[in-house]
């Protein structure tokens, strides 16, 4: 068994903010397992590599004898969480929430013990709170103070709208901790704002605060962004190895070590080590990149698909082969004119892009080929024939067929 101090240097390892390492010691050193709290609100369908951050350090805590409560925000992810937004979030309804949280536990358990974990819906935790209890909630906190986030006050200095019920997002997120007296919550560092809250109304409660483990946001396949469902630039955790694969090696060179670091929780001596390499042309990026994208990989199926999805890559865009398990695309005849279709709605059609206007800008960008000739006008009528190959970038393929 890892001791306190052992614990404490593991779980503090690669977190932006510990708040704080103190409480923390103290709390493992008390020797009980710790309540330890993860939340995610299903407004994707999908837990991507992001998300695996923080919940590879849940799995340290339970590996280190605590207990681990996942909660799935499905009264939380109705508001929509505030955090790092310019605009107010469209409510969800029930019925989107219930659909994107359906999958949850199965994703959840590629990462997590999930016989060892708690899974827990937080609207449960607002069946008995009542209209008055959910007023006394909202008294533990003044609008001035809620106003101090940084998202919050951007919107204000712009003009930008911020609904009532944005304010009380982080109200409603602290009630988890409350309700299941939570010792420790870990997420991404954007939730620093809303786990702060959680600690101060927690006292409010007479509770001992929890501790507050945030952990780096991983930057997405774009490498601008967050990683994000909504924004195209993630890799799920469900997704085959193959498209696993490809997206990790599409990921700019500069970003490689910090996906080393967040995701394969690789130490600074290692990283050091991996950067002097590549500094120094002793390895090259493509052979740093092809190792990382196994080991990702291979964490979430196994070693034999790892390593088949890596000699895949290399055969389709080493030698320019098409992929063994090429994906067919059934487009119905009525979707043609006279044998044609306009190339971005095709694109749509086949799955390629996620709307004409993706569809649009990837053939202006040359990224858009057809039989391996590449398709240049945005405008322009294809002629369907069957058997045909669409390749749109580097990693989407469709072979096209004609339904009557």
């Amino acid at each position: 068994m890892a001791s306190p101090e052992e614990q404490l240097e593991a779980l503090c390892r690669g977190a932006e903010h510990v708040v704080s390492k103190e409480e923390l010691l103290q709390r493992l050193e008390s020797g009980r397992p710790l309540r330890i709290k993860y939340g995610a609100d299903p407004s994707a369908p999908d837990l991507h590599l992001g998300h695996s951050v923080p919940m590879r350090k849940l799995r340290l805590f339970q590996e280190f004898g605590h207990e681990v409560t996942f909660i799935v925000g499905d009264f939380t992810g109705r508001i929509g969480d505030p955090s790092g937004k310019t605009k107010t979030r469209p409510m969800l309804s029930e019925e989107e929430v219930q659909r994107n949280a359906a999958t949850y536990a199965e994703q959840a358990s590629k990462i997590l013990d999930m016989s060892q974990a708690k899974l827990v819906y937080n609207s449960s935790f607002f069946e008995h709170l009542g209209a008055g209890g959910f007023l006394e909630l909202a008294s533990t906190y003044t609008v001035a103070a809620m106003l101090k986030r940084d998202d919050f006050a951007q919107r204000l200095a712009q003009e930008e709208p911020i609904s009532i019920r944005e304010l009380l997002y982080p109200l409603v997120q602290a009630w988890d901790s409350v309700s299941m007296k939570a010792d420790v919550e870990i997420g991404g560092s954007d939730q620093l704002f809303n786990f702060l809250v959680a600690r101060d109304v927690m006292r409010a409660y007479g509770l001992e605060p929890q501790v507050v483990l945030c952990y780096p946001l991983l930057v997405g396949t774009d490498g601008t962004e967050k990683m994000s469902k909504s924004l195209g630039n993630y890799v799920g955790i469900t997704e085959s190895p193959g498209s696993m694969f490809g997206k990790l090696m599409s990921i700019a060179d500069e970003m490689m070590l910090e996906y080393w670091r967040l995701l394969l929780d690789a130490g600074p001596q290692e990283v050091a080590a991996l950067k002097a390499d590549l500094d120094s042309g002793a390895r090259h990026p493509r052979e740093v990149k092809d190792e990382l994208a196994r080991r990702i990989v291979a964490q979430y199926h196994s070693e034999a698909e790892a390593r088949a999805a890596s000699e895949e890559f290399r055969r389709v865009y080493g030698a320019g082969e098409l992929p063994a398990d090429l994906p067919t695309c059934v487009i119905p005849r009525c979707e043609l004119a006279g044998g044609k279709i306009w190339m971005p709605k095709l694109l749509k059609l086949c799955d390629l892009v996620q709307g004409t206007s993706e569809g649009k800008r990837l053939v202006q960008q040359g990224g858009v080929s057809v039989d391996g000739e590449k398709w240049t006008d945005p405008e322009g009528q294809v002629e369907v024939r069957a058997g045909m190959v669409l390749r749109v970038g580097r990693r989407r393929f469709a072979r096209v067929e004609v339904s009557d």
